[in-house]
């Protein structure tokens, strides 16, 4: 089968496409031919050798998300599941190929009515704003601050913060992102030196820049207020005190729960967007070949929500 090599850490370069054998259906697992590929910030800045969940060891297929239809089942599997539509996590790594085997008990079956590309496209992004929102407690009332407000996890945080009844300043990187923010109240622009005072005060911070924006953006938050710290796409962590978290009686929200919390934030956001009321943007799709354009694209910001491979 096609698949994409990264041999060393490096540029967009390093990834490069090639042929892997066929996956084989083991014990308990499903083989899932690959429609659509998911593409996360953070895969980007593992193959450059940065900060990330975990450092592979090389050679390696990237990818951790995917979505297609189960061609084979493995013994132990319900041989019904063959030909359902599915989504999937691989476990860290061989997402971008044409076939992934896998557990059979990490799919999520695709709901009826909503397309597969959009529930790749949820997969990752989905369960991270949902659980977001979960562990904020965003309620009705409530300002609410989306930081990267156009990309895949940022968008997802717009529409469902409106859905719980708050009021959102989307928070964008230059002028053609802050143009592509859509549903928020508020939309300012944090390459702007007065981008802060623009943005006024809020209760909830969503932080997936990190960096100056986010340490910026936590002194927005009003006395009670809570801040989600999800990502550092700045390259590097917002830099917020503990201590003087607590004398402002600010909560920090580091973490998401577990796996099976996971599970429940995934099936929630695939049934939210089959009833229609959460739409992941899909901004571009690059054709499996060219994973190093795609992740080139990402990293120079001209991307929209998310960005899929096509095998």
């Amino acid at each position: 089968m096609r698949v994409v090599w990264m041999r060393e850490f490096g540029g967009p370069e390093v990834l490069v496409p090639g042929e892997a054998p066929d996956p084989v259906a083991g014990d308990g697992q499903v083989v899932v031919e690959v429609a659509f590929a998911n593409i996360t910030f953070v895969e980007t800045q593992l193959r450059a050798g940065g900060p990330g969940p975990f450092r592979p060891e090389l050679p390696i297929v990237p990818g951790n998300g995917v979505g297609g239809v189960i061609s084979a089942v493995g013994p132990g599997v319900d041989p019904d599941l063959a030909g359902q539509r599915v989504v999937t996590s691989t476990g860290g790594s061989g997402g971008y190929a044409e076939r992934v085997a896998v557990d059979a008990a990490a799919v999520f079956p695709v709901p009826e009515g909503l397309a597969l590309d959009a529930a790749v496209a949820l997969l990752a992004d989905g369960r991270t704003a949902t659980g977001l929102i979960h562990a904020t407690g965003v309620r009705p009332g409530d300002r609410v601050l989306v930081e990267a407000a156009a990309g895949g996890v940022g968008g997802l945080l717009v529409q469902l913060a409106k859905a719980a009844g708050a009021s959102v300043v989307g928070a964008a990187g230059g002028p053609a992102k802050v143009a592509q923010v859509q549903g928020a109240d508020v939309v300012v622009d944090y390459l702007r030196p007065d981008w802060t005072s623009t943005a006024g005060e809020v209760d909830v911070v969503f932080d997936g820049v990190g960096g100056a924006i986010g340490t910026a953006a936590s002194g927005l938050l009003r006395r009670g207020g809570r801040m989600a710290i999800y990502g550092l796409a700045s390259g590097s962590w917002a830099e917020v005190s503990e201590v003087d978290a607590a004398a402002r009686d600010v909560t920090l929200v580091r973490s998401l729960g577990g796996p099976e919390d996971m599970r429940t934030f995934t099936k929630s956001a695939l049934t939210e967007a089959a009833e229609g009321r959460l739409t992941p943007v899909i901004g571009r799709r690059f054709p499996l070949a060219q994973a190093s354009e795609a992740h080139a694209a990402m990293q120079s910001r001209t991307t929209v929500g998310k960005t899929l491979l096509v095998p």
